[in-house]
C-alpha cells in the first residue's frame, strides 16, 4: 500500500471529512473504493468511500461509511490515508511522500532503516530514518538516489561518508 495523504478536517456536521492528498486532482477518487486508514501505527483499516468531492487539485471533502458524526470525524483527524498500487497508475510516482515506509539502502552500509516520514526543506527532500536507534535526516536528492523501487518499497542510495554521524 502506498500512502497518499492524510485527514487534515472535519466538515459539516454529518462526520464528513478532508482529505489532503498528492495525487493532484481527486477524479481518481470513486464511490465505494475503499481507502485505508492508519488508526494506529502499523495498521491499516478500510474505509468505503460514500461520496467524494474535489475542492482543490490535492483536497477532497469525503463521506466514509460508518462515519457520521462530528465526533467519528474529529477521530480520524491527523490519520494517514493508504490505497492500494492499483489506483495509482496515472499519478505520480516519484513523490517523496509515498517513499514513507519504504526501507534505505545504502551501496556500502547495506539497509540503513525505514523511512519514518519526509519533509520539504525548500527546494529540497528530507527523509527522516532511524539508524542505530537514532533520528538520521538524509536529503532526498538525485545524486544520492540510485534507485526506488515503488513495487519492493525500498530507496537504494549512495550516502555521503560521515552522514549518520551527524
Amino acid at each position: 500500500m502506498i500512502r497518499i495523504g492524510k485527514i487534515v478536517a472535519t466538515h459539516g456536521l454529518k462526520g464528513g471529512v478532508i482529505l489532503a492528498h498528492i495525487l493532484g486532482e481527486s477524479n481518481w477518487l470513486k464511490e465505494n473504493m475503499v481507502l485505508f486508514l492508519e488508526l494506529q501505527k502499523n495498521s491499516r483499516i478500510p474505509y468505503f468511500v460514500v461520496q467524494a468531492k474535489g475542492i482543490q487539485d490535492e483536497e477532497a471533502i469525503l463521506q466514509l461509511d460508518e462515519v457520521d458524526t462530528v465526533e467519528a470525524a474529529k477521530r480520524l483527524i491527523g490519520k494517514q490515508v493508504y490505497v492500494t498500487e492499483a489506483i495509482l497508475p496515472e499519478t505520480d510516482k516519484s513523490s517523496p511522500l509515498l517513499w514513507i515506509g519504504f526501507q534505505v539502502v545504502d551501496s556500502e552500509l547495506g539497509t540503513i532503516g525505514e523511512v519514518e516520514d519526509v519533509f520539504q526543506t525548500g527546494h529540497q527532500w528530507i527523509a527522516r530514518v532511524n539508524y542505530l536507534g537514532k533520528e538520521a535526516l538524509l536529503p532526498m536528492v538525485k545524486p544520492m538516489i540510485i534507485e526506488i523501487s515503488i513495487r519492493n518499497k525500498f530507496i537504494r542510495m549512495r550516502l555521503p561518508e560521515g552522514i549518520l554521524e551527524i
